[in-house]
Formats: structure tokens, sequence, C-alpha cells
């Protein structure tokens, strides 16, 4: 699953294949609001963290791991996060102490991984693996959550991976997380007309 072989002139792995479809289907069940997504996630992150322990991009590998079990608890979220009986979670925008944590966090996240990674690995990357595993980190719970800001903290996100992965030879998965910044802007227009929405309403 594994071999190398080029696809429009890229090299890339069915593995890698496989994953790029899986998370394509991911983000748009996110943008649906389809609990679904959840285990489709589970799959794609399953698969990728086999992709990136091959680049050697140890963070994002682990941070696979991570995804499956926020993964879990993501979708136990959308199913039953409202707290009230079987109420579901709607879509809701953070306030000032919201974006506060969660850029507090980012930060910490990012200290902490990217001196884990310089000094328990040989990944050429730290800093840029560890901003970016803490990011989407954050970027998981506020989708967890149902925040509209989710979407934000995906643009910015995605927009660096794309140049990291072309760096790390990964063009498949550089072009996913293009398509994925299309997609995180449509999601922050839908989402964010939801949660208008909701406040207008008497």
């Amino acid at each position: 699953m594994n071999d190398t072989f080029a696809l429009f002139g890229f090299a890339t792995t069915p593995l890698e294949l496989i994953s790029f479809v899986l998370a394509v289907v991911t983000v748009l069940l996110n943008i649906r609001q389809n609990h679904w997504a959840w285990l489709f996630s589970i799959a794609s992150s399953a698969t990728y963290a086999v992709v990136f322990f091959d680049a050697r991009l140890y963070g994002d590998s682990g941070l696979q791991l991570v995804f499956i079990a926020t993964s879990v608890w993501g979708w136990w979220q959308w199913l039953r996060g409202a707290g009230e009986g079987d109420a579901r979670l709607v879509v809701t925008r953070l306030n000032r102490a919201g974006w506060a944590w969660t850029l507090a966090g980012w930060a910490v996240g990012f200290i902490v991984l990217s001196w884990f990674l310089k000094a328990y690995t040989n990944t050429d990357v730290p800093h840029m693996d560890g901003f970016l595993t803490a990011g989407s980190l954050a970027g998981t719970v506020l989708l967890a959550r149902k925040k509209v800001e989710n979407w934000n903290v995906w643009l910015a996100v995605d927009v660096l991976y794309v140049g990291l992965y072309v760096y790390k030879d990964l063009h498949v998965t550089a072009v996913l997380y293009a398509v994925f910044v299309v997609l995180a802007a449509r999601g922050l227009v839908a989402w964010g007309n939801l949660a208008k929405a909701r406040q207008v309403q008497p």
C-alpha cells in the first residue's frame, strides 16, 4: 500500500491517495454538519498517520492519533453536546474569551510540541510541524464545539500546510490542503450564515 508511483508527474502512494479521498469527504460532510464526518475523520487520520510517519513529520503523525480520539469526542459532541437531553449542538460564534483561550492554547502547544520534536525526533521542520500541529488541535476542538471560527483557524493552518507538504515532497497531500483552503472558506461563509440566522430568530 505504500509503494511509490507517479501521478500527473508527482510521486505518491496508494495510501496517500486513499487518505486524500477520505479527508475530502470529511470536510465536505463537516460543512454540511453531518455527524458521519467524524467516522471519515477517524479513517483518514489512521491512514495519514502512516503517510506522515514515513515522511518524518512526526508531529503530524502523532496528531492523527489525537485526531482519532478527538473525532470520537467530536462525534459525541455533535450528537449530545448541547447538554439538554438529546439536543444537538448548533453553530455559534466564539466570544472574546474564547478567542483568547484558543490563541493561548495554540501558543503553548506550539512551544511544547516544537521543543519535543526538536529534542526527541529527527524531523527537519520541528517549529513548523509544532506550530501547525498545535493549530490543528485548536481547530479540531472548535469544530467539535461547532464554533464558526474553526474555519478561520483551518484557513490559516491549511495555507501553511500546502507549503510544508510541497517541501516534504507530499505533492498529492499539498493539493489536498489547497482544496482544504477553498473548502474552509466555503465552510466559513456557510457556518457564518447559520450563526447569523440564529441571532435574528425571535
